[in-house]
C-alpha cells in the first residue's frame, strides 16, 4: 500500500515536516509494510521554504534587514539556478522585534535583499512567496534592496516604511539590478486584492499589522503616490499594475513584483510544482494532508485543499488532519474524511502542546481504520 503524507504546518505547534514524520510514525506502528512517500507542502506564505527543503533544495543564508531595519538572518532554498523565497523570512510579523507592530514604518528592504542573494547565487528562477508580512510599504522597500531610490521634493531618500512615501517625488531606477532583467519571477500569492482603495493593501491587512482606522487612510494615500511616481518611472505596464489581482498582496509586495514583470500564481500550484507532488501520487491508495485549522479560509486556496484536488483528479480517497475543523461539508473542500486533534483531546491550549503525539495517535488510528476495511471488520474510527 502506497499512502502519500502530505501536510501543511500546524502553525503554533509543529512544521510541515514534523506532522508528516509524526503521521509516519503513527502508520507505520500498525502497517509496517506499507510505502509512505513524505510530502510536506505550503500555500506560498510561511513554511513554504520548508517545503522547497524537504523536496531536496539547499538552505542558503543571508544577513538581510528585518522589517523594522535591524539586521537579520533569513534562510531561503536553492536548487540549480532555482530559489525560493519567504517573504515573512525577512520582512514578516513573526520577525519583529520584540513583536512589536510598526504599520507605518516596516519595511519590505529585506525581501528585496534575499532576492539579490538569490541573484548572487547564479538564480534566474525565482519564487517569491508571500505572507505573514509586517509591512505597507508598496514594495518600495523590496526595490530598494535590489537598488532602487527614491526621495522626495528635495532629492533627500525618504525614510524606510510605507507612510514615507507620502512625500515621495522621484523613483531613481538607474541602479536596479540589470540581472532582473533575465531573471522571471513568480509571485507565489493567493490574495486578489489590488494595491489601493476599499480593497486595498492599507484597507483589508493594515489592521492586521497594528495599523488604526487613520494610519489606514495615510498608507492608503501613500501608495497611490508611490504607485504614481513608480508608473511613471518604469512605464504603463507598471502602472497598469497596481490594479492587477496580487498587487495588494503582503502590503503591497506583490505589486513591486508585477511591476517588475513577475508572474501570479497561486502559491500551492507552485509548491505542487517543486515538490512534485503530482508526480509522487501516481499509485498511491492514499493521500493524508492537513493543517492547523480547516476553516472557511483554507477553501480559498490553502494547501490542504489544493492538495485534495491534485489527488482526486487522479481518483486517490483524501484524508484531512487537523488541529481543529470548522468545515461543515469536508466533502465540499475535497476529504473523504478529517480527523481533528480536538476529537482526542478538546483542550485546545493541550492540544498545541501535545500536537506530536497526537498526530502520532491520528497515523494510528488511519492504519487500524485500513486494516480494519482489508480484513471486513468494522474500521476503527
Amino acid at each position: 500500500m502506497k499512502i502519500v503524507l502530505a501536510p501543511d504546518k500546524f502553525k503554533g505547534s509543529l512544521t510541515a515536516p514534523e506532522v508528516a514524520e509524526a503521521l509516519a510514525e503513527g502508520i507505520r506502528a500498525v502497517l509496517p509494510e506499507a510505502e509512505l512517500v513524505l510530502v510536506p507542502v505550503a500555500d506560498g506564505g510561511e513554511g513554504t521554504v520548508t517545503a522547497a527543503l524537504g523536496a531536496g533544495f539547499t538552505p542558503r543564508r543571508a544577513a538581510v534587514a528585518g522589517p523594522t531595519g535591524a539586521t537579520l538572518t533569513a534562510e531561503f532554498a536553492v536548487s540549480g539556478t532555482r530559489a525560493v523565497i519567504e517573504m515573512a523570512a525577512a520582512s514578516g510579523l513573526d520577525v519583529l522585534p520584540g513583536g512589536v507592530k510598526d504599520a507605518r514604518g516596516a519595511t519590505s528592504l529585506g525581501t528585496g535583499q534575499l532576492v539579490r542573494a538569490a541573484l548572487d547565487a547564479g538564480c534566474r528562477d525565482i519564487v517569491l512567496g508571500v505572507g505573514g508580512s509586517a509591512c505597507t510599504d508598496g514594495g518600495a522597500g523590496m526595490l530598494a534592496g535590489l537598488g532602487a531610490r527614491f526621495t522626495d521634493d528635495a532629492g533627500n531618500g525618504l525614510p524606510l516604511g510605507g507612510a514615507a512615501l507620502a512625500r515621495i517625488a522621484e523613483a531613481d531606477l538607474s541602479d536596479l539590478d540589470t540581472r532582473l532583467d533575465r531573471a522571471r519571477l513568480t509571485l507565489a500569492a493567493d490574495v486578489d486584492n489590488p494595491l489601493t482603495g476599499p480593497r486595498g493593501a492599507a484597507a483589508v491587512f493594515g489592521p492586521q499589522k497594528g495599523a488604526t482606522p487613520s494610519d489606514v487612510e495615510e498608507l492608503d494615500a501613500a501608495l497611490e503616490a508611490f504607485a504614481a511616481v513608480l508608473g511613471a518611472a518604469m512605464g504603463p505596464a507598471a502602472a497598469a499594475a497596481k490594479g492587477q489581482p496580487g498587487a495588494g498582496a503582503a502590503g503591497g509586495v506583490g505589486y513591486a513584483a508585477l511591476a517588475l514583470g513577475a508572474t501570479r500564481r497561486r502559491g500551492i500550484d507552485v509548491v505542487v510544482e517543486f515538490t512534485g507532488l503530482r508526480e509522487k501520487l501516481a499509485g498511491a491508495d492514499l493521500v493524508v494532508t492537513g493543517e492547523g485549522s480547516l476553516d472557511l479560509q483554507s477553501l480559498a486556496g490553502k494547501a490542504p485543499v489544493g492538495v485534495a484536488a491534485e489527488a482526486r483528479a487522479l481518483g486517490v480517497p483524501v484524508v484531512a488532519v487537523c488541529g481543529r475543523s470548522q468545515l461543515a461539508d469536508p466533502a465540499a473542500a475535497g476529504f473523504d474524511a478529517v480527523h481533528a486533534l480536538t476529537d482526542l483531546e478538546p483542550d485546545v491550549e493541550a492540544c498545541i502542546r501535545g500536537a506530536r503525539s497526537l498526530v502520532r495517535q491520528v497515523g494510528i488510528d488511519l492504519a487500524a481504520s485500513i486494516v480494519g476495511d482489508k480484513s471486513g471488520r468494522e474500521p476503527v474510527r
